[in-house]
């Protein structure tokens, strides 16, 4: 980088002056360090958390500007080696932030409630390097901190004994008191999959801001994680430290909502509330570390052609370069890749979580319509929008959707029928078993223990035909396809362009001179079918929406039983481990036009639950060898049965 002399810049500046212009004043304004340590990337804030006094006399002269330390609280009366090794065992196993390279000092807390507690390391600090060791005031002789501060890793200041990580921004936001502020180191992890748009921070005043530190990466966001070790879950907070992505369809306090268009992101101002399935979550203990990616507008969208504004993030399963589905593309590709994320919150309209956990191999659900608020979220159309979560621990899954997921009865059984719709898995397993090692004997196999768990047989039907035969009798509609043919394209197409399109080509056009913004080709195309529609589609739409959920709610799965909610769990494959190769250009997009299994819960406002069963081998054109993708299916129940049991 070239400079100008300083000399140069003198007289510059002195030219302002005889001009009687002048140089404005320009507050320095510093936003945190960014550091390695053991070859681990960490994001320092501004401000101390807490204060250690005489440090002078308390650690030894050290040439780096901070030090690495370790804050252990303990209610043993003697700690000594053994406890440490544990301490270090345990702390190792549950967090990704801590390492032993925060052993270069340690402060010892001690939170027991009797006799006089001592500490015997000398062994101990040789074995791990410990430059220093200090205690409490609990301890005989010990130093108090100016704050308390909790356990995990920490950096000392040595000139002013000031204690980094934090700001008292963050406590409220955690639920911390001023005595017990603190806040966990961050990790900086490079986004390699490029499934967010930016990491995310506490800004101190219940919203965020965008992360202000970057990992070198080839054209990668950073994203910061909080150590573990400062979270302790509680009833009111289950998910205390568990770490959130949200798509960027939702709004967030003091982030701005681009819903995959970059015009759109610019046009509108930050966020003045996070929207309250978004709070909801983070109420319960969540850490929001990111906004992930979605297809713009959430439309259905493929990589390579269809993502323009934004770069397709990237499925990590398989050969790394097979399409991740979409719309909640960002969300599910991040949960898959990182096993720092624990959850990641997309959103369901015709299969934009199904589709994505499908395709990355990861729990993931569309719920009852109407299970949670999607208030301050981008709408594609209301009468189908839902709001799903993506995990990869089957049981965490289950609790961050009861949690989430309010107002619903908690039942004692599983549903004792299932329904296996044989025009859905392409025949009948039980007259044609497949073959061995194909993703249909990976289905039949596992359908095989859940009749086991379930203790009954599947009942085979074609659901075309059971259409058929039990369809109301004022309908004159031949087929499910003949019906809902455009239901589904009719409601997003005519919802979109009234509640976001239009809107926002008007803002965009009153605030750029009359100009048009950029829209990426797939939803371009399905406004474009939805303007042609004549009047009265919409109203035509609902109506047959209605006629197929009502007959499912009578005819193919019935609620109300006071035990298992619903009588019937219906089964479809979601993915088979087939190819969809980013690197090849694919078709024009078009209006999404038709009925398949994934609509079932689209027009019947039921939940659909995606689980992955096992992987199904294919030749890679990417890297020549053997590789793996998912084998998903998915879970159709009663409306209202919305628990991920």
């Amino acid at each position: 980088m070239r400079m100008l002399p300083f000399a140069l810049v003198n007289v510059i500046l002195g030219a302002f002056a005889i001009n009687g212009v002048a140089t404005a004043q320009v507050a320095l304004h510093i936003t945190g360090r960014t550091l390695s340590l053991g070859n681990i990337s960490y994001y320092v804030p501004s401000s101390p958390v807490s204060t250690l006094p005489n440090t002078a006399f308390l650690v030894k002269p050290a040439s780096e500007e901070l030090i690495p330390f370790s804050v252990i609280p303990t209610s043993k009366i003697r700690f000594d080696q053994q406890a440490l090794e544990e301490t270090v065992t345990d702390w190792s196993a549950k967090d990704d932030v801590w390492s032993e390279a925060f052993l270069t000092g340690v402060y010892m807390s001690f939170n027991g409630t009797r006799g006089t507690p001592l500490t015997s390391l000398g062994a101990a600090q040789r074995k791990f390097g410990i430059d220093f060791v200090i205690r409490s005031k609990s301890y005989p002789l010990g130093v108090g901190l100016t704050k308390p501060i909790p356990s995990g890793p920490y950096f000392l200041e040595p000139a002013t004994g000031n204690i980094f990580e934090g700001t008292s921004a963050f406590y409220s936001y955690f639920g911390w008191t001023e005595a017990d502020l603190a806040w966990p180191a961050f990790r900086l992890y490079n986004d390699e999959n490029q499934s967010f748009l930016y990491g995310t921070i506490p800004d101190g005043e219940d919203g965020f801001q965008v992360l202000p530190a970057r990992v070198p990466g080839a054209a990668t966001e950073t994203i910061g994680v909080p150590s573990r070790l400062y979270f302790t879950p509680t009833p009111q907070k289950p998910f205390a430290g568990f770490r959130l992505a949200v798509k960027d369809i939702y709004d967030v306090k003091g982030l701005r909502t681009g819903c995959g268009n970059r015009a759109f992101w610019q046009l509108y101002p930050p966020k003045e509330r996070t929207a309250p399935a978004i709070q909801r979550l983070l109420d319960g203990g969540m850490v929001l570390v990111g906004k992930a990616k979605t297809s713009q507008f959430a439309n259905g969208e493929t990589a390579t052609d269809d993502w323009v504004d934004l770069h397709a993030p990237y499925n990590p399963r398989g050969d790394g370069y097979q399409d991740g589905s979409s719309s909640s593309t960002g969300p599910g590709t991040a949960e898959a890749a990182y096993p720092w994320l624990d959850f990641a919150v997309g959103s369901d309209t015709g299969g934009s979580m199904r589709g994505p956990a499908g395709a990355n191999g990861v729990f993931g659900n569309r719920p009852s319509h109407g299970a949670v608020s999607l208030d301050d979220v981008m709408p594609l159309s209301p009468e189908l929008d839902t709001a799903g979560i993506f995990a990869r621990d089957a049981k965490l899954w289950a609790a961050a959707g009861h949690w989430w997921y309010q107002n619903f009865t908690s039942f004692t059984r599983f549903p004792r029928k299932i329904i296996f719709p044989v025009d859905f898995f392409g025949g009948s397993f039980l007259t044609s078993p497949p073959a061995a090692g194909s993703a249909s004997a990976t289905f039949n196999t596992f359908i095989g223990e859940l009749e086991g768990f379930l203790n009954t047989t599947r009942t085979e039907v074609t659901f075309a035909d059971l259409w058929n035969s039990t369809k109301p009798s004022n309908v004159s509609a031949p087929t499910l396809q003949t019906l809902l043919r455009t239901t589904y394209a009719d409601l997003i197409t005519l919802d979109q362009i009234a509640l976001v399109a239009d809107p926002f080509i008007t803002d965009y056009g009153a605030a750029n001179g009359g100009r048009m913004p950029f829209i990426d080709p797939a939803p371009l195309a399905r406004w474009g079918y939805g303007r042609g529609l004549p009047a009265g589609r919409k109203e035509e739409a609902l109506a047959n929406k209605t006629i197929f959920m009502d007959w499912f709610a009578n005819e193919v799965i019935k609620s109300g039983d006071p035990q298992t909610c619903a009588d019937a769990i219906l089964l479809y494959p979601q993915s088979a481990g087939g190819t969809n190769y980013r690197n090849r250009y694919i078709s024009s997009p078009s209006a999404p036009l038709g009925f398949s299994a994934g609509r079932i819960a689209v027009h019947a406002e039921t939940p659909d639950m995606v689980v992955p069963i096992g992987e199904a081998p294919f030749n890679s054109t990417i890297t020549g060898k053997t590789e793996f993708l998912p084998v998903t299916l998915s879970f159709i129940t009663a409306k209202g049965c919305v628990s991920v049991s």
